[in-house]
């Protein structure tokens, strides 16, 4: 079995993460547990001002399993697990239950998925558990969809990444599981106002009917637990700005 490291971003007592790693020591994995001190949502991969100086972090046990919290971002925990912080680097790492999905091209902001993606980045694959709903009940459901995502990513190649959400909904109940794209920016829910005392403020919008039919949104709204595989930071192939800038770089000689 592997070495598992599970983190998220609504804090190392969140619900989530209590459900969550209980459930993949069960199977048989070496459980570290390495997450916030609190609720660190929408921090995106963030990890700032942690260089030279001491990082606090409370430790708490149950059900015989180490939960640590870490003052800090996800990204910060992943990063101090896997340069060897709490031992052994991990395997493979999960980042959740997050309370909420995580859908649309946004979900760079989530310290959910910023989680994964940053141990994606440094070779070790990963998988982001999202659960829908403000106040979400059955959290046993993503748990045992982490696991078997767990089972399927350690075989692929290192640095693999997937996104997962969740319906609210008992295991039985679940329509499926559907391989989704993004729901686009321009369904984003966020908007504009002015509070009352004139500055800028942001509210989030009710939903908008008819989602992309391929999208997390839709097939979520339909029942289906979403698959988004995802890459982090790449170089394309494409060399068209550096020669462009080379032969302005001409004018100055």
């Amino acid at each position: 079995m592997a070495r598992i490291l599970i983190t998220n971003d609504d804090g190392f007592q969140a619900p989530g993460i209590r459900a969550l790693a209980p459930a993949i020591a069960e199977l048989g994995h070496e459980v570290v547990v390495v997450a916030p001190l609190d609720d660190q949502s929408g921090v995106g991969s963030a990890r700032t001002g942690t260089v030279n100086r001491p990082i606090q972090t409370v430790v708490e046990e149950e059900g015989g399993i180490i939960y640590r919290g870490v003052a800090g971002t996800p990204a910060l925990a992943v990063t101090l697990a896997t340069i060897g912080a709490f031992g052994p680097a991990p395997d493979l790492v999960l980042s959740g239950i997050n309370r909420g999905h995580n859908i649309g091209v946004p979900i760079f902001h989530s310290g959910t998925v910023a989680a994964a993606l940053t141990a994606a980045g440094q070779g070790i694959s990963g998988v982001a558990i999202s659960l829908q709903g403000t106040a979400p009940r059955h959290w046993a459901t993503a748990a045992t969809m982490a696991g078997e995502a767990l089972a399927w990513i350690a075989s692929e190649p290192a640095g693999t990444m997937l996104s997962l959400n969740v319906p609210d909904l008992a295991l039985d109940q679940l329509a499926g599981v559907r391989h989704a794209t993004l729901t686009p920016i321009t369904r984003a829910r966020l908007v504009a106002t002015t509070a009352p005392t004139g500055e800028p403020m942001i509210t989030i919008a009710p939903p908008q009917p008819n989602p992309p039919a391929d999208s997390d949104e839709a097939f979520l709204r339909a029942g289906f637990v979403t698959v988004s595989p995802l890459v982090g930071i790449r170089v394309l192939p494409d060399e068209d700005a550096a020669n462009a800038l080379a032969k302005r770089l001409t004018s100055y000689r």
